[in-house]
């Protein structure tokens, strides 16, 4: 049998039941320490990011987090594909490596999806439904590594606060930018990394230039497009409102958790969708 593997980065809350396992990174925020997903719900977080003066901190699941899975796995003659946080943002990818060389088993597969959040839930949510239709584990790893590139998030910054907390923006920069109501347009790259990609003078011009991006990048219709949102869906309702008026179809409003949350706070919107190139 081919079990598909993610981790909570992915914020598959709505969908877990189409997985074999999540498994939890821990979230620590002025000292106490949460597992995502299990006892840290989206929602709690942003409350507890937004009160606290510290940036949080991440730990990726411990090698032997992935053997205890992987040797089950081995033992019931099961595959495997786990769908991994891009490498160029956590140690996710390297720990889950590391339990496959200690279990030694050839029928384990690591993608690395060179994304995060949602963007690993639809290529894991797409390797459950070609399960169903009787692709083997190999035929899946295949189309879904062609596929990764293509998965695309665009989303707008509404505060500067977070990016300056964790480090990607002097504290200067984001003072003048706040006065200046600049809102950054962000990305994940091909190569896996966030990315500003466009700025933008005040909320109704970076909606548009999400949407420019967007149009740039010409979603292929066969897929779902998704609009994303952090905390406060404010922002988003008025983005899904000018995606609508564009003839962009949506499949549902998802919301994005902690471990790209922590670097841009609340009131950030966005689109994910599949590229045709």
């Amino acid at each position: 049998m081919i079990k598909i593997l993610v981790d909570s980065a992915s914020d598959c809350r709505n969908n877990a039941s189409l997985y074999d396992g999540v498994i939890p990174i821990t979230v620590t925020i002025d000292e106490t320490s949460y597992l995502d997903g299990v006892n840290l719900d989206a929602d709690t977080f942003y409350k507890l990011l937004t009160e606290s003066n510290s940036f949080p901190q991440t730990a990726q699941p411990s090698p032997q987090q992935f053997a205890d899975i992987f040797s089950q796995a081995k033992e019931n003659g099961d595959e495997v594909i786990y769908f991994a946080l891009s490498s160029a943002l956590s140690g996710t990818c390297q720990s889950a490596t590391i339990a496959k060389d200690l279990v030694n088993y050839e029928k384990i597969y690591i993608i690395d999806t060179k994304t995060a959040t949602h963007g690993i839930n639809l290529l894991a949510g797409y390797a459950a439904t070609l399960t169903k239709q009787g692709k083997t584990a190999e035929e899946i790893v295949r189309i879904c590594e062609n596929l990764k590139g293509r998965v695309k998030i665009l989303a707008a910054v509404d505060t500067l606060e977070f990016l300056h907390r964790g480090g990607r923006l002097s504290k200067t920069a984001a003072t003048v930018g706040e006065l200046t109501k600049i809102k950054p347009i962000i990305t994940v790259t091909r190569e896996g990394t966030v990315s500003v990609t466009g700025k933008a003078l005040g909320k109704a011009a970076a909606r548009q230039q999400v949407l420019k991006q967007l149009a740039a990048l010409s979603p292929d219709e066969a897929f779902p497009i998704y609009s994303l949102y952090t905390y406060g869906e404010e922002n988003c309702i008025l983005f899904e409102k000018a995606l609508t008026e564009k003839g962009y179809p949506l499949s549902g409003r998802l919301q994005v958790g902690a471990s790209i949350g922590a670097h841009v706070g609340p009131g950030v919107y966005g689109v994910l969708f599949v590229s045709r190139v």
